[in-house]
């Protein structure tokens, strides 16, 4: 069997982990511990991040006629690549994270919705929060003002209820007084 037809199935599997991703982010993974590579693989796969360490001219291959194919420059050195189909700043939010606390991990480029980014450009993306966070707090600043409008109605509601039992109880004291001149 020749060269060509032992690597077809792997460019095809990159192939197909690339169709309708969102974002890719390529990074230099050597140095880390097998502890590290192994913690950074299970936060990628809980965010639903396909993460694999591929041969550059693999992924060149399957990033052909692609926005992808941005990165070929990028491709130098040993590389592996986090594929996002989901959230597209969630591959370099984790990543950035992580490189944080494992300094042997390096970021080399990413492409972000069709948009090539370089390291400083990941590392501004990874400040954005995720798709949920930026829904729940939007879903937060709609209901906020429904819910104080219930907390004053409620206040003005229990307010006015005391005025009136206060009224209330002074009546039958005001008809006493009243009664008492009266013998």
């Amino acid at each position: 069997m020749a060269k060509v037809e032992l690597k077809q199935p792997i460019v095809q599997a990159i192939a197909d982990d690339i169709v309708d991703a969102q974002s890719i982010v390529l990074v230099d993974y050597r140095g880390l511990t097998v502890a590290q590579d192994t913690e950074l693989r299970k936060q990628l796969r809980e965010a639903g991040i396909i993460y694999k360490v591929c041969k550059n001219t693999m992924m060149k291959r399957a990033f052909e006629g692609t926005d992808f194919a941005q990165l070929d420059e990028y491709l130098e050195g040993p590389s592996a690549v986090a594929i996002s189909k989901d959230d597209a700043t969630a591959p370099a939010r984790i990543l950035c994270k992580f490189a944080k606390t494992a300094e042997a991990l390096e970021l080399k480029a990413g492409v972000v919705e069709g948009t090539v980014y370089d390291i400083t450009g990941l590392t501004e993306l990874s400040k954005i929060p995720s798709r949920e966070e930026l829904l729940s707090k939007l879903l937060g600043s709609l209901q906020s003002p429904i819910t104080n409008l219930a907390r004053v109605l409620n206040q003005i509601a229990e307010q006015g209820d005391a005025p009136a039992e206060a009224a209330a109880e002074e009546a039958p004291a005001a008809e006493a007084v009243e009664e008492a001149p009266a013998e």
